[in-house]
């Protein structure tokens, strides 16, 4: 999350730059185009011939205006976009005082990977066997606390 806020930091510095750099070269273009049309008008040459009016220039500053404001935009919503991780990040309160050794063990693990976790890294991380890690989901199951949900060849367990 924090580098979200780096990055649309980091994006809205450089349209800014961008933006600065943009506004002095079409003063520029602005100035030098003067110049041509009064050259142009003084020696009585057709408008149509003049540089100034069949140039390009024009349109490409205002795409890089565009593009400039577009990365600014990036960067703002990147800053001020609220995230959906946080509301993800539940406070899971089960009352753990009737749990045994073996259930709270479990319990533990499954809490600190925020709520979920496959069977077989229960196995790993409790050291428990595959019977006794499937009999204790058994009973916090039966409990209400968790349930278990096929995912190919393991289980994902997930708190209620």
């Amino acid at each position: 999350m924090e580098t979200l806020k780096a990055i649309g930091y980091s994006l809205i510095g450089l349209a800014v730059v961008l933006l600065a750099i943009l506004i002095f070269v079409k003063t520029d273009v602005d100035v030098q185009a003067a110049t041509l049309c009064t050259e142009f008008h003084q020696n009585d040459l057709p408008m149509e011939e003049c540089p100034a009016h069949t140039s390009n220039v024009s349109w490409l500053i205002v795409s890089a205006f565009g593009l400039g404001f577009l990365i600014l935009g990036v960067g703002v919503y990147l800053l001020f976009v609220p995230r959906q991780q946080a509301i993800l990040k539940r406070e899971i309160v089960v009352d753990t005082s009737k749990f045994d050794e073996e259930e709270k063990k479990v319990f533990d693990v499954i809490k600190l990977k925020e709520g979920s976790a496959y069977q077989t890294d229960l196995i790993k991380e409790t050291g428990f066997s595959k019977v006794k890690v499937s009999r204790v989901l058994d009973k916090l199951e039966s409990q209400g606390v968790l349930e278990r949900k096929r995912r190919g060849m393991t289980n994902i367990v997930v708190l209620k």
